[in-house]
């Protein structure tokens, strides 16, 4: 596997539902190259769904949502902001969505402040255990 370590990803999309396919598609390509199972893979792409929705809302919003995916060697961290107007932003995540994050990611947070909102996720990827034959 290519070294990894440090590597840093930015992507910046409309703030619309439509395109959050591309921040999860980013998330699960990133993660694969890690060696992250398919199970880790998909709890990423569920926990990208979350924030990104949580963000973004079923009607998207004006502005932009930007994505950093920090790479190590087994951990994928992701930052998301958004600068749409806070007066816009329907609601955080709910409880419900708190408790899929906590099920599927090792850290997580949704900050809604001034004109900013912004998540942090970060996911490591499970110890392999090697078969020798």
């Amino acid at each position: 596997m290519d070294q990894v370590h440090g590597e840093q990803i930015r992507l910046t999309l409309p703030a619309t539902p439509q395109l959050m396919r591309v921040a999860r598609l980013t998330a699960a390509g990133l993660a694969s190259r890690l060696g992250f199972s398919l199970d880790e893979v998909e709890d990423l792409k569920i926990a990208v769904d979350e924030l990104c929705f949580a963000m973004v809302g079923t009607r998207g919003r004006e502005g932009t949502l930007t994505l950093i995916y920090r790479m190590s060697v087994d951990t994928l961290e992701i930052e998301g902001s958004s600068d749409v107007d806070e007066r816009t932003v329907g609601s955080a995540a709910s409880e419900l969505s708190a408790l899929i994050l906590a099920a599927v990611v090792d850290e997580h947070e949704l900050v809604d402040s001034d004109s900013t909102m912004r998540f942090r996720l970060k996911k490591r990827r499970a110890a392999r255990v090697e078969h020798r034959g």
